[in-house]
């Protein structure tokens, strides 16, 4: 949320601020943080390509990534459980932050040692080692969060979360267009693919990711998580991990075992409707992933009635936070709220998934997209990210949260463009500038809108539940997107991610008509 400076606020006290150590720790962890995301999505994606697996298959690895949009399931487990060793030597979160760096790392490691190109098993490990990237790199997300808030006092939370998206985002430049530089400078291309140039970027990347580890073993623990020790019994904590251990393996059974189900139901569907076979597929596999959700809750539900896990524990954890969102802002406009959380990024996220495959199938070299599309978008995004500051601050969230929208679908459409002129350098970079900017400055009055949601009482697992939807959606639709290229091209498809902005901004008229009174933001 931006807010102004107190009048008492100087330039020396600015500047003592940004030196401030815990402000310049937030750029390291966000660093850290920043890596392993493209390693799923854009990176993975032209490793790929290259290695000649289809684009349907390439665009599914995106749902790798789910970790992200349900994080907010362990967060609790995150912020209740300690650590056998760990936790009495580092503290709650630091030892949270240094699994889950480690985590990340053998999950890299993990994908670097794996050839995509030795048949259908191969596809399979590799699916599993970024699904194990994707949990890892949403763990050390939620330790951040946590460790954010509670390390500074309030006033310096806004210096803090600037020095953490800049960090962020140059450990994405990293991780995209560094590891494509790397690619090529060791060796591979897509007229010529070397799986030992892939293996040896992703094992750089992991050793990239020491930077984080680094810091976590120089900070000191936040005085509020040394003061505040954990309230529950050893048995109580390992019946609270049981609880979720048991959750996770009925989703995990449930998904896996309908399989055979959803290949049917495709198969009839095929049959049986045509053409619409696409749609319909996609149905059924967004059925299939809400019916392990629904086998996991229940299964949840009957071992805390039966007693497995403390029930005021798990009340504490997972339904408190629900219910103090929809107290503060009643039903109705809770609903809409969520929905709009949801689906506000759905045009950027599900066009950003098949981007770098659309790069490559427009002609341009990998070291033209690590430069206009990364590179230069990066700049383009921190421009955009400050212009959203300023007219977020003057004009207030919703507005410019309405203009975000407006520009995010406009923007999608400058892609046809593109896709209609071929390999032009000077358009993709006009497209790159354009899409970034306007990217920047949605998300800065995006993060001030999930900002005035949360209730510091529940903050951590409250934003890691908002964080979470934000981009479930997207994902699961972006996990076709690949398809609906092959099926429409990529005209057809850009057109369609507009369309889909236009929805977003009737909500966001109807949200801030319901809760103008309740935000206290402008």
């Amino acid at each position: 949320m931006v807010e102004k400076n107190g009048g008492g606020t100087g330039k020396r006290d600015m500047l003592r601020v940004w030196i401030h150590p815990q402000v310049l720790t937030m750029l390291f962890l966000g660093f850290s943080a920043g890596i392993p995301i493209l390693l799923i999505f854009s990176t993975l994606s032209v490793w790929l390509r290259e290695a000649g697996v289809s684009r349907s298959a390439v665009t599914f690895f995106s749902w790798a990534a789910l970790g992200y949009s349900f994080k907010f399931i362990w967060a609790p487990l995150v912020d209740k459980l300690p650590l056998p060793l760990l936790t009495r030597m580092l503290g709650r979160r630091r030892s949270w932050m240094l699994l889950s760096q480690f985590s990340v790392i053998l999950a890299i490691c993990w994908m670097g040692l794996t050839d995509p190109t030795r048949g259908e098993s191969s596809l399979v490990f590799m699916a599993l080692a970024a699904v194990f990237l994707g949990f890892s790199s949403a763990t050390q997300d939620i330790v951040i969060d946590a460790y954010r808030i509670e390390c500074v006092e309030e006033s310096l939370q806004a210096m803090l979360a600037s020095t953490y998206v800049a960090g962020y985002r140059i450990g994405m430049l990293v991780a995209g267009a560094g590891s494509l530089y790397l690619a090529s400078w060791f060796g591979t291309s897509r007229q010529v693919y070397d799986v030992g140039a892939w293996r040896l970027t992703y094992l750089v990347m992991a050793a990239v990711m020491l930077v984080g580890v680094v810091t976590t073993c120089l900070i000191a623990e936040p005085e509020k998580t040394t003061r505040n020790s954990y309230r529950y019994s050893v048995p109580q904590y390992i019946r609270f991990f049981v609880l979720f251990l048991l959750a996770g393996t009925c989703f995990a059974s449930c998904f896996f075992l309908t399989a055979p189900l959803a290949v049917w139901c495709k198969e009839v569907a095929g049959e049986s409707f045509g053409v619409h076979v696409r749609l319909l597929s996609f149905l059924v596999e967004t059925g299939r992933l809400f019916l392990a959700l629904a086998t996991a809750a229940v299964a949840a539900w009957l071992a805390v009635r039966a007693g497995l896990a403390d029930r005021d524990m798990v009340r504490e954890s997972y339904v408190e936070p629900v219910r103090d969102f929809f107290v503060r802002y009643g039903g109705k406009t809770a609903i809409l709220l969520l929905l709009l959380v949801g689906f506000y990024r759905i045009s950027d996220i599900v066009l950003g998934v098949v981007s770098n495959v659309f790069y490559l199938d427009m002609g341009f070299s990998k070291n033209v997209i690590a430069t206009v599309t990364k590179t230069f978008g990066l700049l383009m995004t921190l421009v955009g990210g400050f212009l959203g500051g300023l007219l977020t601050y003057r004009f207030g969230v919703y507005r410019i949260l309405f203009l975000g929208g407006i520009l995010a679908a406009a923007t999608n459409l400058l892609f046809m463009l593109l896709a209609r002129s071929g390999n032009d350098v000077t358009l993709l970079a006009v497209v790159i500038g354009a899409d970034n900017l306007c990217a920047g400055l949605a998300s800065t009055a995006f993060v001030a809108f999930l900002s005035s949601l949360t209730n510091i009482s529940f903050t951590a697992v409250q934003y890691a539940l908002f964080s979470s939807l934000m981009t479930l959606f997207p994902k699961l639709i972006g996990g076709y997107s690949g398809t609906v290229v092959s099926t429409f091209g990529y005209e057809t498809f850009f057109l369609m991610t507009a369309l889909l902005g236009l929805p977003v901004l009737v909500l966001i008229w109807f949200a801030g008509r319901l809760a103008e009174n309740k935000l206290k933001i402008r």
